[in-house]
């Protein structure tokens, strides 16, 4: 089970570090109330997120690699 969560967890990581090296602002959807739409909020991630969410991803993946498997006895 900490293999896999791991796994995924590190998986997400990479995913999330290579968007970020990819996109440069993310623009979210304005919120829609009584017909008006309010102000859109804009994501931009800082200069060091990309390369270290990437590389935090890869060695949690590494890790997760290490971890035994379980025996059931």
């Amino acid at each position: 089970m900490w293999r896999a969560l791991f796994l995924a967890l590190g998986f997400y990581s990479c995913v999330l570090g290579f968007e970020a090296l990819v996109l440069d602002k993310a623009v979210l959807k304005p919120e829609i109330r009584d017909g008006q739409a309010l102000a859109s909020r804009e994501v931009v991630p800082p200069e060091w997120a990309p390369w270290s969410l990437l590389a935090a991803g890869s060695v949690v993946v590494l890790y997760s690699f290490t971890i035994p498997k379980r025996v059931a006895a």
